[in-house]
This record gives structure tokens, sequence and C-alpha cells, in this order.
């Protein structure tokens, strides 16, 4: 093949062809997921992160991850501390736009929510970002989308305000808040997210239960990148 087909194959490792690996299209870069769902991708200091949220229905394995679309399925899979993912009420206009919600028990299965050679970033991961951002107090202009809400996009993250999903099941702040899971809890029943919010140029880093449905973005596995 040549033009656009050829570059995108010749940057792929003959020696694994998977769906999850990540390939260049010239010199941009994509993550694949399990799915074929494609992100683009940006470097941040020494870190390259995807510039979309995670839209991913199957572990790395190829086990289904349960959509959990009524409240009650939603309450069910807390109670019982099961993977479940999400739309933000389903909602034609965000579905496409913000992506899935995940709670926690989906984040930290060991079956592997990231692609191969990504991973869900630390709580350490997004403090190194945020200071690659501009700090705590101005990395959320940088690492807001230029559309959908305030922010500038300058370091090309493109954050998004896709809304939370609380324990009970209730969807609430989509188009004024985002929020993104780390990998790290802080607790048996607690986990560290990020959260960017509109009119504040701060991201903020606190703990929510495992239980709600927050977007998750990832970051290439340094010891896999290119």
């Amino acid at each position: 093949p040549s033009g656009p087909l050829a570059m995108r194959i010749e940057a792929v490792n003959y020696e694994d062809l998977r769906p999850e690996k990540w390939c260049g299209v010239g010199t941009h870069m994509v993550a694949i997921d399990v799915d074929g769902n494609e992100y683009d991708t940006v470097k941040i200091g020494t870190q390259v992160w995807m510039a979309e949220n995670l839209d991913v229905s199957r572990f790395r394995n190829g086990d289904p991850i349960t959509e959990a679309e009524t409240r009650e399925q939603w309450d069910e899979a807390a109670k019982e501390g099961k993977p479940a993912w999400c739309y933000y009420h389903r909602d034609s206009d965000r579905v496409t736009i913000y992506n899935k919600l995940y709670n926690w028990y989906a984040v930290n299965d060991p079956r592997g929510l990231a692609p191969a050679g990504w991973r869900i970033p630390t709580k350490q991961d997004w403090a190194t970002l945020i200071n690659n951002s501009g700090g705590d107090n101005k990395s959320g202009i940088q690492m807001k989308s230029s559309t959908e809400w305030d922010g500038a996009h300058s370091n090309g993250l493109n954050c998004l305000p896709g809304g939370y999903r609380n324990r009970e099941g209730d969807f609430e702040h989509a188009g004024k808040i985002g929020s993104w899971w780390t990998a790290t809890q802080n607790g048996p029943e607690d986990a560290w997210s990020v959260s960017l919010g509109t009119g504040t140029p701060a991201a903020s880093t606190s703990f929510d239960t495992k239980e709600i449905g927050l977007s998750v973005i990832c970051v290439k596995d340094q010891m896999q990148a290119p």
C-alpha cells in the first residue's frame, strides 16, 4: 500500500499487530483500544497522554465491562464492587463528545482498562502533568478544551466537562465539571481523582468513593514508549 496507510503500517511493530498498539500516521500518533477506538495523543514534558476520554467497553483481555444504564444497575454494581460504565444520561449529543464514565472498580480491574502499552495514571502522574501545565493554579486553563467550556487547549490535552454519576446513579454537572480517576487508592472505599471546573483556572485533586462514575484518560507506559 501507499500513502497514509503505508505510513501507518510502517509505524507498527510487526512482531505485535494487536489493535491496542499505538501507531503513527506520518508524525501524528494515535492510540487504539481493544474495541478499535482511536485516540489522539499529546506529549507533555516527558509524558505521553491520550488527548481524549476513554470510550472502551471491554477489558484488554476482551471480557465485556457491564453497562449500567439504569439507577438500579448502577446501584447493584456499587453494592457488589463490580466494574461498570455508562454514558451521561445516554444523551446522544454528549455521548460522542464526552465518552464513557467508569466506576473505580473498572479502573482497578486486573484485566486492564487501558490499552496495551498504556495505563491509568496515578496521582503522581497527574501531579507531574499539572506541574508541566503551569501548576495547580493555572493548569486548568491549559488542560481544558477551547470548546465546550472556558479552556485554552494550549497544552493539547483537550479535557472536556463530562460531568459525573453519583453513588445513587444520578448524573451531575456535564458542561460545567470534568473529573478523572487516578489509579491511586486513598483507602478501602475511596480513590483519588482530578477535577477541572468552569470559571476556575485551577486543577483540584481530591478523593471520591469508588462507586461513582468519572471519566478516564490514559498515560503511555514509559517503559514501552518508543
